[in-house]
């Protein structure tokens, strides 16, 4: 099972058994933001969720090479053909060049990226330096006759790609269903169909950002970087394509489409979609104006929050459930999570305190198995945290005097213990995430105990239960093992 991964493959609504197209390589790509503003909680999702796959695949010995791209160019209003592009929009609100805005807040997604643990990408290529590479791809659809120019920009010809090959393979929509469930009003397009999307788009003259080609001055259209640059990073047809559900179709679908034609073949083997971040069973996003930052989170500065939560409370609440789920924001689910973390790192500070004796009852080879059969499961994050927490307690046991361990038993559980959570789930329980206070607070609660100990020892049995007694009115659980005594949030 340890060398083993199943992935649900989108592509064919099934798990299948992972196998690299090069032995103990992997090519990873994965769509990553449009920089026109902070980054979210809904941007958080698939970049730990990628960054745990990646983890994982590193760690069971694969090389490699993770493409998560920048989009700073053609990414239009309403995720459509027609009006103005995001970040250009943004320029012109603040008064910068639309590069001020996109190195700004691609910026600021690496910053609170790092602040999530989120181990960077080998390759970060963005669409504005790529031009070049899509304009190859456009030549090659128009050469092989499915594409057209229509008053200087380029369509993707839909229904006679339909003919070939078979549209809406990813998500199962029909072009004829596109086609009758869309209404435009004759000579109010320069498409032929209205499933056709832009390869190109001649930029209007108050457009800012813009390029030279053969058919116009202009820019490239959304879907087609990331068919240009998964091509040149990654090759013809590489093994995973990432991304969030909402780019299923038609980004996903018309990147199919585009690097069919040009390559012969699909461009990835197994496609992986991370579900929606939600607000009351809505989408979360910029668009509908639901959208809480990062920013915001780890400073509690929004009407929503109830207070400012750590970063790796926000990495914790997003791996308590699995990534093919949708995940509802509440400060209900967040405060229960920035508890449940608190017991996990407590628990792996503790285990420096457990005494090893000559007998074991804890059965390593059960957890390690357990764990292993969680991650290989199509990442299944939320039964390894749950496998996580049946370590918790046997650590408190340990502690406690009421279960026995080894010493070669305790060191494979230290070990196991760092791998799942700090290696692989990218969990960091060492860090200063409270400018300080989190080590004080460990500090001064380790002081109060050892008091509490000394005055037990000298038989103040009414002053140590005093001490016990008003921590646990202020939300501190004291548990007294045959040696030491240790403690966790409620």
């Amino acid at each position: 099972m340890k060398d083993q991964l199943y992935i649900y493959n989108t592509l064919s609504r099934k798990k299948e058994l992972f196998k690299p197209l090069i032995p103990e390589r992997v090519g990873l790509y994965v769509c990553g933001p449009t920089v026109y503003g902070d980054p979210h909680l809904g941007h958080a999702r698939p970049a730990i969720t990628f960054d745990l796959l990646t983890r994982f695949l590193t760690h069971l010995d694969y090389k490699v090479r993770y493409v998560r791209n920048i989009t700073d160019v053609g990414h239009l209003e309403n995720d459509a053909d027609e009006g103005e592009d995001k970040i250009a929009k943004k320029a012109k609100l603040e008064e910068l060049e639309p590069m001020e805005v996109a190195q700004y807040y691609t910026n600021r997604y690496h910053h609170y990226m790092g602040m999530l643990n989120v181990k960077d990408p080998s390759i970060e290529p963005h669409a504005s330096g790529h031009v070049i590479e899509q304009l190859e791809v456009i030549k090659s659809i128009v050469d092989k006759g499915y594409a057209y120019e229509s008053n200087g920009s380029v369509y993707f010809d839909v229904k006679k790609y339909d003919e070939n090959f078979p549209y809406g393979i990813l998500s199962g929509r029909k072009v004829e269903d596109l086609i009758s469930n869309t209404r435009i009003l004759d000579g109010q397009s320069e498409k032929r169909s209205a499933p056709d999307f832009a390869l190109w788009k001649k930029a209007a003259p108050e457009h800012i950002m813009r390029w030279p080609s053969q058919w116009s001055e202009g820019f490239p259209g959304w879907h087609l970087e990331c068919s240009a640059m998964s091509k040149k990073y990654l090759g013809d047809q590489f093994d995973i394509h990432g991304g969030g559900m909402d780019l299923l179709f038609p980004h996903h679908e018309c990147e199919i489409a585009q690097s069919t034609v040009d390559n012969g073949k699909i461009p990835a083997r197994y496609w992986m979609h991370n579900n929606m971040i939600t607000v009351n069973g809505q989408k979360m996003g910029k668009s509908l104006g639901n959208f809480i930052t990062l920013e915001e989170f780890f400073t509690g500065n929004n009407k929503n929050l109830e207070q400012a939560y750590e970063p790796m409370t926000i990495r914790f609440f997003i791996l308590q459930a699995h990534y093919r789920s949708t995940l509802d924001f509440s400060n209900a689910a967040l405060q229960a999570a920035e508890k449940g973390f608190d017991r996990l790192r407590q628990a792996m500070a503790n285990i420096s305190k457990i005494n090893a004796l000559d007998k074991s009852s804890v059965d390593i080879a059960i957890f390690e198995q357990n764990c292993y059969a969680a991650l290989a499961d199509d990442l299944n994050s939320p039964v390894l945290i749950a496998h996580l927490f049946d370590a918790v307690k046997t650590i408190n046991s340990l502690i406690a005097g009421t279960q026995s361990i080894t010493q070669t038993d305790l060191m494979q559980l230290n070990r196991l213990m760092n791998l799942f959570v700090t290696d692989i789930l990218g969990l960091d329980v060492s860090i200063d995430q409270n400018n300080g206070n989190d080590d004080k607070l460990h500090e001064v609660m380790d002081l109060l105990l050892q008091v509490r100990n000394d005055l037990k020892d000298k038989k103040d049995w009414a002053t140590a239960d005093k001490i016990r007694n008003q921590l646990n009115d202020i939300g501190f659980e004291i548990k007294d093992g045959t040696t030491s005594a240790t403690w966790q949030l409620k």
